[in-house]
């Protein structure tokens, strides 16, 4: 099934987001961008346009929260665009959802046959079967989970039977559970798939053609891929998040012996050190692709990094409890295999209502090599690395540190710091005074024009909040409690140094940080909601457009149980607009915006786990799990956008 709010039918193939009609900088080149929107036939051509229209402004109109229980147990969007032309006329769009597939289903298999969507494979390429069922035959297990995606295209790509070739990489966190009804959080190698996609050259449509399963035998599997961003040089750059703690102190994921044993065959085969770190997808013209990892860039809980305009400076968010702000600055621009990582220490107050300040703690330099070798190589362990205990040793020589809630007291081994730095990063950041202050800092992304990243908080609770038991005035970071979370905004500069006065060769290094946007914690109201629905609650994806000089917000709220897609306008700044509404106890995944591809714009966005959430009602937990495959499976799409028959459109056009 397609997860649109309406039947779906032929005229539903030319609904697209990409309708918009941007060509590149906003040019409406011809109105043949708006083939068949308007117009009896499908298959109907408007004449190019005598005179192009510009791009003024972009408005979305909000659609309300849904009430009925069919249209929360799918993803329903009745949201609206309207575009202000510089002709002094307007055109508006009725916004909608399609689906590239549902996971579970076969799809078309690069290089020929069928291949299960967000299916699981071994370090051989062979599926992994799920047995756990007395009573239900094997199946391949499949993801539930799709997450990060980028959308790209790439100069003379040639793909067999496609006319014209856009990649789409979608990675998939993790399965909620097997045929059994247990957990399979962090058991399985995460999947990533290479979408090869046919683009309707009238009307920016996207159809799915090819999957291509990328194999991740070379970089020992994946751990929990969560968010994703597309580089500037058009390469998709995952993440691994909650990295399992090689200490076994309760400070990290879980152990990865069940990807040991399903990936290797080996519960023992799968080293904590190879997990928790920063993996780059390179597609090929052909649709294909591989993956490689970068183990310089510090081992963390990766969430969704950005890299800067200047092709080397990557600002990073750490979902964790007492996490870091995380910078890494490449070597070579267009290359992630070597750099210099830094944390940042607030030498000022951040609050609700106060800026901070920021200095940046070098943590020091790696290769991606040295440290991988390190690794598989001379198979370093923890204890190699430093010592860290749980009872005070009542040693100066040691450092009191608090990680996930925990208190830690920890000390470097002598002339390991490089090692710590980039294999026990969590625990050197902290001993070197970074303030490790925040909750569940997920998603970033940059505002290039204004030189302003933002990252998202899912919630201000516990070490940001005075008075918890992981909160540390020394850390300059207090706010009041927001269950709901918020966005931080990084003012960027150049010009800026290290904590011991070295210079950071960067001119887009954040120096200071303020509260952009927050939610607010309410009583549960008739819905469920335990956070104003009119606001954003534990925003987790983020992204911006330069074009339309907004600011997407996805949501991962157990405080909205339909979670909610956003728009905010940087520039009007008003309250953000609702775009899209997930399947009651799902999380809005995928979110990728991307301003011309071919002169299409997009806005990607999967959801997963449906109908994962305690306190939904009987009839509406149901409901959804009718949708989707009793709660196995998810959806991959993009918004679309239909030009609604009152508009009034640009007098160039049909």
């Amino acid at each position: 099934m397609t997860a649109t709010s309406t039947q779906p039918s032929r005229r539903d193939l030319l609904k697209w987001f990409a309708g918009i009609p941007f060509l590149p900088l906003g040019a409406m080149g011809t109105a043949a961008t708006l083939a068949g929107c308007n117009d009896s036939s499908d298959d109907a051509v408007i004449p190019p346009a005598v005179k192009p229209a510009n791009l003024k402004s972009a408005t979305f109109i909000k659609m309300d929260a849904p009430t009925a229980t069919a249209d929360r147990a799918k993803t329903s969007v009745s949201s609206k665009l309207k575009i202000e032309w510089d002709d002094s006329t307007s055109t508006e769009y009725q916004l909608g959802y399609k689906s590239f597939f549902e996971t579970g289903t076969k799809v078309p298999k690069w290089g020929g046959g069928e291949i299960v969507a967000g299916g699981y494979f071994d370090a051989k390429g062979q599926p992994i079967m799920d047995t756990s069922s007395a009573t239900l035959p094997a199946r391949q297990f499949f993801s539930d989970c799709p997450d990060g995606s980028s959308l790209l295209k790439l100069e003379n790509a040639k793909v067999d039977g496609v006319a014209n070739p856009v990649f789409h990489v979608v990675q998939f966190e993790y399965a909620s559970m097997n045929q059994a009804g247990a957990s399979e959080y962090g058991n399985l190698p995460s999947p990533i798939a290479i979408l090869t996609l046919d683009q309707n050259q009238s009307t920016g449509h996207l159809e799915l053609k090819k999957y291509f399963n990328v194999d991740t035998s070379a970089v020992h599997g994946l751990w929990i891929t969560c968010g994703a961003s597309l580089s500037p040089w058009n390469t998709h750059l995952s993440s691994e998040e909650y990295e399992p703690d090689a200490f076994n102190q309760g400070i990290g994921g879980p152990s990865p012996s069940g990807l040991g044993k399903n990936f290797f065959g080996d519960a023992n085969a799968a080293k904590p050190y190879n997990y928790g770190h920063l993996p780059e997808v390179i597609v090929n013209k052909d649709g294909s692709g591989k993956i490689v990892k970068h183990y310089c860039m510090g081992r963390i809980s990766h969430e969704l990094v950005h890299v800067m305009p200047d092709n080397r400076t990557v600002i990073m968010g750490d979902d964790y409890t007492n996490g870091g702000f995380f910078m890494f600055i490449a070597d070579q621009a267009k290359d992630l295999s070597a750099g210099t990582l830094y944390v940042a220490k607030y030498t000022s107050l951040l609050s609700n209502n106060t800026t901070g300040q920021i200095q940046w703690i070098e943590l020091g330099h790696a290769t991606s090599k040295e440290i991988e070798d390190l690794v598989n190589v001379s198979n370093i362990q923890p204890s190699d690395i430093m010592e860290s205990v749980n009872v005070n040793p009542n040693d100066a020589s040691f450092t009191e540190i608090m990680l996930a809630k925990k208190k830690l007291w920890v000390k470097v081994k002598p002339g390991m710091e490089k090692a710590a730095a980039f294999l026990e990063t969590h625990r050197y950041a902290a001993l070197k005074g970074a303030s490790m202050a925040f909750t569940k800092m997920e998603g970033t992304t940059v505002n290039i024009k204004d030189k302003v990243a933002y990252s998202a908080l899912a919630n201000i609770v516990d070490s940001m909040v005075e008075g918890t038991s992981s909160y540390n005035a020394a850390h300059n970071v207090k706010f009041t409690k927001i269950q709901a979370g918020g966005i931080l905004a990084h003012d960027l500069a150049g010009g800026q140094s290290t904590q011991a006065g070295m210079p950071i060769s960067s001119d887009w290094v954040p120096h200071q940080s303020k509260l952009l946007l927050s939610g607010e914690d309410i009583s549960v109201d008739a819905l469920g909601n335990t956070a104003n629905p009119n606001k954003i609650a534990s925003p987790d994806n983020l992204k911006f457009s330069e074009q339309l000089r907004t600011l997407f917000i996805g949501e991962d709220s157990g405080n909205h149980p339909n979670n909610f897609l956003w728009a905010y306008n940087v520039n009007t700044k008003a309250d953000p607009v609702r775009l899209l509404s997930t399947p009651a106890g799902a999380e809005s995944t995928g979110l990728h915006a991307v301003d011309s591809i071919n002169g299409w714009t997009y806005i990607m966005s999967n959801f997963q786990h449906a109908g994962d959430m305690n306190s939904l009602s009987a009839d509406l937990k149901a409901a959804t799990l009718a949708n989707y495959n009793n709660g196995y499976a998810a959806s991959v799409g993009y918004i679309t956008a239909d030009i609604m028959p009152s508009a009034t459109k640009p007098a160039s056009s049909k």
